[in-house]
């Protein structure tokens, strides 16, 4: 029979499963904002902007309880560890709302350019790429899933030549017809949001590795 959680163990389990809630809701921003870029859609945009403010509430409510649970009980090692991801992790997840923010942005710029020159293709791949990588190094964030956030990196590089294909493509367009320039620079955007969004994914499973190895930089070899 399992012993009973103190106090203690409870406030952390509560703020990793906030953590998770709060991850879910970035990664549906996410998907959001890239149906708002497809289909020009400015009223869906704009619900993400309005709803990228419950994030940041989120942020600073689960901060000030770890900041709390820090001053209060001083923990030390592993603990103090723990601790330290839960503050990293949920200033990333609120760093990947601002992106998908951006985008959102960004589609209301396109709403009224016109019928898109060429369809998007490598953009929804990397979006898709992204939102796996954010949901997979949250479940491994969750489940103390050390094999599962190593396998993270792996699909950043996918994302980075996703990107540096596109933007090559992009930049392309741009010198055979003037007219495709404010559009495909604005794809070129939200392809650098994407990448960055890849980025932060990366940054949460180092900190799921960090909390339970104390390696701080697991994919720096």
């Amino acid at each position: 029979m399992e012993r009973p959680l103190n106090t203690y163990e409870k406030a952390i389990l509560n703020l990793q499963k906030d953590i998770c809630s709060m991850g879910s809701e970035v990664s549906k921003l996410l998907k959001l904002a890239l149906e708002a870029l497809l289909e020009q859609d400015k009223d869906k945009a704009n619900q993400i902007i309005q709803l990228e403010n419950e994030i940041d509430d989120q942020d600073y409510e689960i901060e000030m309880r770890a900041l709390e649970l820090i001053s209060l009980q001083q923990p030390l090692d592993e603990d103090l560890r723990v601790l330290a991801a839960v503050m990293r992790i949920t200033k990333d997840l609120e760093r990947i709302g601002d992106l998908a923010v951006n985008v959102a942005k960004t589609a209301i710029k396109l709403a009224d350019s016109g019928a898109y020159f060429k369809p998007l293709i490598d953009i929804p791949k990397m979006a898709e790429l992204t939102r796996e990588m954010l949901e997979e190094s949250l479940d491994s964030y969750l489940h103390n899933n050390i094999e599962l956030a190593l396998t993270i990196n792996k699909k950043d590089d996918q994302v980075d030549r996703l990107f540096h294909k596109l933007y090559q493509e992009l930049i392309d367009y741009m010198k055979a017809n003037a007219n495709y320039v404010e559009q495909a620079s604005c794809f070129i955007l939200v392809a650098r949001y994407l990448e960055r969004i890849g980025d932060h994914a990366v940054n949460i499973a180092e900190m799921t590795i960090y909390q339970l190895s104390g390696e701080r930089r697991p994919f720096k070899k």
